[in-house]
């Protein structure tokens, strides 16, 4: 089969590799109708998360039919599934807490140790990322194993578009989440930074939840559009003075709950993101948080921080000081996916959520590299890219987006 497949530092190929098998009776076979490129795949792709090896497949994002069962899969040949990209065996204690990317089981035991030395424990499966979650083969490919099938997928009726619920696979549900972890009451006031796929969900789950006022801090005009489109208020920080600015749009006070839908590669000009930018580029510590920090700074006493932005390693700089004596709140993690389809799905099929607004380009798999190239470089225009095998490629709308 054709697949994308990691080989270094902003090298990605469409390789030919072996077809996929079932190795454990509750696995299934998708074949991959739509699959998208994820703002975490470019942490990847600039090769600022460890644990990759050459020839890995990449792809955490996807949907498809499935063609092929195990024995104990409750899937039959012919289902349209969404898959989470969060691999979570159903059984263990965490995910009986409903923490499904907090699985015990779907990270296999000889790739636990990294992932225990630099987080404390081992962490979940994951489709397609690192190889201390698992190394599992991801979804950018015509064909991808699913463990634990009869625990993650979601059925899809059939008349459902694709590009309606593919994102129920990652992004949407971790915009969900991420305001779901805001504790939003009613007056609330929520600023996210970032307006990539993710804050955009969180923005529209916000307001969903019932907001009051939910401001987006961006620089790319498109995106901070996009966030003006779904009715947010907006702050260019290129242009503006961002904590001064929340202050006068929150009477002094400052947000009641701050989202950092950024993560590890935050962009900025103050001098602490300078140096978390070298830092990162020699190997010097993996994370640069100048938007956590900024958020930090800016969400009043007492109030709630939520991250969904991916970080994966150590941070300098972290105001400690602010995080103890504003007496925060703070909520984190990779997404429950499982615990959020159903009832996200419901909403689309409602017409109460819309997936598709944020897709830019449609592209074939063969042209995944162009994909993550503009992806990564001309975030203005390239919001969304959706990928399906033997597609032709072009923007998802009328003219040249570059």
């Amino acid at each position: 089969m054709r697949a994308l497949t990691w080989h270094g530092k902003h090298d990605v190929r469409v390789d030919t590799v072996p077809d996929p098998q079932i190795v454990n009776p509750r696995d299934a076979i998708i074949e991959v109708t739509a699959t998208a490129i994820c703002g975490s795949d470019l942490h990847l792709y600039d090769a600022v998360i460890p644990g990759l090896q050459p020839g890995d497949i990449l792809g955490h994002e996807f949907m498809g039919r499935v063609v092929e069962t195990g024995p104990k899969s409750t899937l039959k040949k012919g289902d349209r599934v969404v898959v989470p990209f969060t691999i979570s065996c159903g059984a263990c204690f965490f995910c009986g807490q409903g923490q499904f990317s907090a699985c015990d089981n779907s990270n296999p035991v000889e790739k636990q140790e990294a992932s225990e030395l630099l987080y404390g424990h081992a962490v979940s499966g994951l489709f397609g990322y690192s190889h201390m979650t698992g190394g599992y083969p991801g979804g950018q490919a015509e064909y991808v194993r699913v463990p634990f099938s009869d625990v993650g997928p979601i059925v899809i009726p059939d008349g459902i578009p694709d590009e309606q619920v593919l994102f129920l696979s990652d992004i949407l549900p971790t915009g969900w989440m991420a305001a779901e972890n805001c504790d939003i009451q009613p007056g609330d006031t929520v600023a996210v930074w970032g307006c990539g796929p993710v804050g955009l969900f969180a923005i529209q789950s916000a307001l969903l939840m019932g907001a009051h006022q939910v401001i987006a801090i961006d620089h790319y005009p498109g995106r901070l559009d996009l966030a003006r489109g779904l009715g947010a208020k907006v702050i260019d920080y290129t242009q503006t003075h961002v904590l001064e600015a929340l202050m006068e749009m929150t009477g002094g006070i400052g947000p009641d709950a701050v989202i950092d839908a950024v993560g590890m590669e935050s962009h900025g000009f103050a001098p602490d993101r300078i140096m978390d930018a070298v830092k990162q580029k020699i190997g010097v510590g993996a994370d640069n948080i100048h938007a956590l920090r900024m958020a930090l700074m800016a969400v009043r006493k007492g109030g709630r921080v939520s991250i969904p932005g991916v970080y994966g390693g150590m941070a300098d700089k972290f105001p400690m000081g602010a995080l103890m004596e504003k007496g925060l709140q703070v909520r984190t993690g990779q997404t429950h996916v499982q615990k959020y389809t159903r009832e996200l799905l419901h909403r689309i099929l409602e017409g109460e959520i819309d997936t598709t607004f944020l897709i830019s380009h449609r592209l074939s798999l063969e042209d995944a590299p162009t994909g993550y190239r503009n992806f990564h470089g001309k975030q203005n225009e390239w919001t969304k890219v959706v990928m399906t095998p033997g597609a032709a490629s072009g923007p998802a709308q009328g003219g040249d987006h570059g």
